[in-house]
């Protein structure tokens, strides 16, 4: 597999953990009263799904099909998620939560960058598009701790 595929799938993968992991996060702040909080979680969902819906479109014009998320992986996420805010959903503990998130996901992202910084422009400009929105996410749930 080409190194295309491979940071696109990348990408791909990054963006659906994003988008499950946010989506769960709306269901657990749904009582919340706190909007600003709820409106930036459905900010992110938004960026997140527009990153995946590209890098599937990247994907398959490629000749490829996108390599989904396993599920055991999607259910030890969701299970942490649920463990974790068992005692605690408050927008300071999920903004925690959160950046530890993006932390991970600016690590693996300038990793791939790094790894792959010959592949195409399209490309590096969506990987480099998704490390800029994990930082940025990084910053703006730094309010909430």
């Amino acid at each position: 597999m080409d190194g295309n595929i491979e940071i696109l799938n990348f990408i791909y993968q990054n963006s659906e953990m994003g988008t499950e992991t946010i989506k769960h996060l709306i269901d657990i702040t749904e009582k919340s009263t706190n909007e600003e909080f709820k409106n930036i979680l459905y900010s992110q969902y938004n960026e997140y799904n527009k990153i995946f819906k590209d890098s599937e479109k990247m994907i398959k014009d490629r000749g490829h099909d996108p390599k989904d998320i396993n599920k055991f992986q999607k259910i030890t996420t969701y299970i942490m998620i649920n463990m974790k805010t068992l005692t605690d959903k408050s927008p300071s503990h999920l903004s925690e939560m959160l950046i530890q998130g993006s932390t991970m996901g600016v690590i693996d992202a300038t990793k791939r960058i790094n790894q792959y910084d010959d592949a195409d422009k399209d490309v590096l400009e969506l990987a480099n598009k998704l490390l800029d929105f994990e930082k940025d996410n990084q910053e703006e749930w730094k309010k909430f701790l």
